[in-house]
Order: C-alpha cells, then structure tokens, then sequence
C-alpha cells in the first residue's frame, strides 16, 4: 500500500495515519453531544432576536467572536502542553470564569463526552486513558470542553493554530446545524452560510489565536444573558 509518493518508512506512515485521528476529531459522527446544545441560538429565536437569515448571520458571528475571545486561550494552552496537571488547571480557571449556569454545564456536558469518547477511540494514546481515569472521581476537575479540545488536539499532534482552528470549526458547525432542526435555514443554504462565514471565522481566529486565559474575556455579552434564559423556555429541543 503506498500512502504517498516517497513515503514508505515507518514515521511518514505514523503521521499520515495520525491524519486520519485527526480528522476524525472533527466528525460530526463522533458522539460528543454537541448537536444537543445550540449555543443560545434556541433562546434567541424565542426572544425574537434572530428571525431570520441576516439576524442568523449576525448572531453566528458574535458567537464565533465569543468563542474566539472567552474559550481560544483555554485550547491553546491546553495543546501546547497536553498533560494532567496543564488540564486541571486550565479547567479550574475556565469553571470560575463561566458564571453563566447555562453554558456552564453544557461545557461539562460537552467535556466529559469528548474525554470519554477521546479516551476510548484514540486508543493509540493511553495518556488519555490515564487522565481520565486519574481524574473521575476526584472531585477536583469539572472537565470543561475547551481545555479538553486543546488536550486532545496536541496529543493527537495538531499544533495550537490549527486546534484553535478547528474549535472555531466545530463551534460553527454546531450552531448552524441547530439553525437547520430550528428551521431557520435549510441544509444547502446551511452548507452555503457555513462556506459563506469561513472569511468572518479565520479573522477571528487571528485576531484571539495564541493568548493566555489571563486574557480571557467576554466580548458579546448579550450572547451570555439570552443563553442563561435558556432554562427559563417552556418548551426547547436544545440543551443550552
């Protein structure tokens, strides 16, 4: 089997493999449960602040500059050092940081699926396995899902651009899936919107990829009150 022209050693093997887990990561396949959140969007079409497709725009913007500023420094951190004691400390700083219930717990909801799933699929890397296990239990981690992206991300070998990347991608992805279940887009303009806002996405990566959780902050406030109403709705089809 040739995997590409000129690599038939062992190493080039690894890494084109390690591809493959990578991409993986990123597959709306891989059960994490971020399909069961919709990022406040659900909260906001019921307050009448997103309507239609312009206002769904605008509102995936925000989250995305949100994501960017509040939640990019905890992936990055956690990937360029993707160890037990990195982790713990970047999920107790993100715990006192996130004061909105709501996003809270999808957070931990979110985490703790990934962890799972990470640790039973990427079985070429026990140190997660250990991880996980070193800390259920504990009582002393919540396993926030931005840290645990950035653990899994350097431990699979991407680098701290392309895992804060991928963040922004997955981010993205999940809000506008739940657009389509809510019946604000349809799946081809959901396919046209996600290639329309990559632009929007890349210059947010730019301008917060790469800083210190110290630098951490909320930038779209009105994004973390209308999601806090999430659990106030009387009728939902989303978590948070």
């Amino acid at each position: 089997m040739q995997i590409s022209e000129g690599c038939n050693n062992g190493p080039c093997l690894a890494s084109s493999i390690s591809q493959w887990s990578q991409w993986q990561l990123l597959d709306s396949l891989l059960p994490t449960g971020g399909f069961a959140h919709s990022f406040g969007l659900e909260a906001a079409v019921q307050s009448h602040l997103v309507s239609n497709p312009d206002q769904l725009k605008t509102f995936i913007i925000h989250v995305l500059e949100n994501t960017g500023s509040l939640l990019l420094p905890f992936v990055h951190s956690a990937s360029v050092a993707p160890n037990l004691e990195t982790w713990h400390h970047l999920d107790k700083i993100l715990d006192a940081t996130l004061t909105n219930e709501v996003s809270r717990k999808a957070s931990i909801s979110q985490g703790s699926a990934l962890m799972r799933v990470g640790s039973a699929v990427f079985s070429e890397i026990p140190s997660l396995k250990t991880m996980r296990n070193a800390s259920l239990g504990s009582g002393t981690v919540s396993f926030h899902h931005a840290p645990i992206f950035g653990l899994i991300c350097g431990s699979l070998g991407l680098d701290s651009t392309d895992s804060q990347r991928a963040y922004m991608f997955i981010t993205m992805r999940d809000v506008i899936s739940a657009a389509t279940r809510l019946n604000l887009i349809g799946p081809l303009g959901a396919a046209v919107l996600q290639h329309q806002l990559a632009p929007n996405a890349e210059v947010i990566l730019e301008k917060w990829k790469n800083r210190d959780v110290d630098d951490a902050c909320q930038v779209a406030p009105l994004l973390d009150t209308v999601q806090g109403c999430h659990g106030y709705l009387f009728s939902r089809l989303f978590s948070s």
